[in-house]
């Protein structure tokens, strides 16, 4: 995309949705950061369902500490791989105790030395807890930087660097969010949804489901 196109883009996401909010549910920036843990390969909705009685019993890292990792399991046995997350939750609500007096770190290196807690979940809360404009790349944001040609890259690491570049300053802060709500419920995996795109007639995507813009 040209940068004329991209700003372009990106004033659509703006106009439609200016002030756009991710869907996990949390109170403060400690279960933001359990929350996205345990969003890795599970989706936002099954997370939500078990951390409302998780954060309702256990809501700061001391009272997660004292349920213990086979208490935690037991919170969130529906989420998959949830005895490796139970464990990481833990270990990390033990380490805020221990080296940030029970806050999350506003630290990138801080918050990736956290047990389950890797450069997209860091990007993630240093975005959403701390206003950073950081772009942390999900499977979302990996097939719409591809798909629309916004951002084409190989790894995820590629793509966020080129985001990065290319995103207008202006509309850095919020890129994340729109990029990942588009990819989820307008540029879908297996049926995405041109026909009803409102940035279809700047998409580079050769497979189209339909080729009418909506802009």
């Amino acid at each position: 995309m040209t940068r004329q196109q991209v700003r372009e883009l990106f004033s659509r996401f703006a106009a439609a949705n200016p002030e756009p909010k991710g869907e996990l549910h949390y109170a403060t920036p400690y279960q933001l950061l359990v929350a996205v843990v345990l969003s890795a390969q599970a989706t936002d909705k099954g997370v939500n369902r078990a951390t409302g009685p998780l954060f309702r019993d256990c809501p700061t890292p001391q009272a997660m500490v004292a349920l213990g990792e086979e208490g935690i399991a037991n919170y969130i046995q529906t989420i998959g791989l949830y005895r490796t997350k139970a464990k990481n939750v833990a270990a990390l609500s033990r380490l805020l105790l221990e080296r940030h007096d029970g806050e999350v770190p506003h630290d990138r290196a801080a918050l990736e030395a956290l047990p389950g807690v890797g450069r997209k979940t860091a990007n993630v809360v240093l975005n959403i807890a701390f206003g950073e404009p950081t772009i942390a790349v999900d499977t979302h944001i990996f097939r719409v930087g591809n798909r629309t040609g916004l951002a084409p890259g190989k790894t995820v690491d590629a793509v966020e660097q080129k985001l990065l570049k290319a995103v207008p300053a202006e509309y850095r802060l919020h890129a994340h969010h729109w990029l990942i709500l588009h990819g989820r419920y307008v540029c879908k995996a297996r049926t995405p949804d041109c026909g009803h795109c409102s940035v279809n007639d700047l998409c580079r995507f050769k497979e189209k489901t339909h080729v009418q813009s909506l802009a």
